[in-house]
């Protein structure tokens, strides 16, 4: 329930923070937020964890637009 935001591609933003080192962004998935929750909760601790995405994460760079 409540607002489901888009990006303008209808991509989401998936990446560490450019201005804040200790913050991921992880928002933007529109209406498939809950099918994308898990995989998008494995990229966000592939980045805490400062292991390398298993995924290139450049498409989803927060600077795309």
């Amino acid at each position: 329930m409540g607002p489901r935001p888009f990006m303008p591609d209808t991509l989401p933003v998936i990446a560490a923070s450019p201005k804040q080192e200790n913050v991921v962004l992880a928002f933007g998935h529109g209406q498939v937020g809950q099918t994308l929750g898990a995989t998008t909760g494995k990229l966000v601790a592939e980045l805490v964890s400062g292991r390398a995405p298993s995924i290139d994460l450049s498409p989803y760079a927060p600077d795309r637009f």
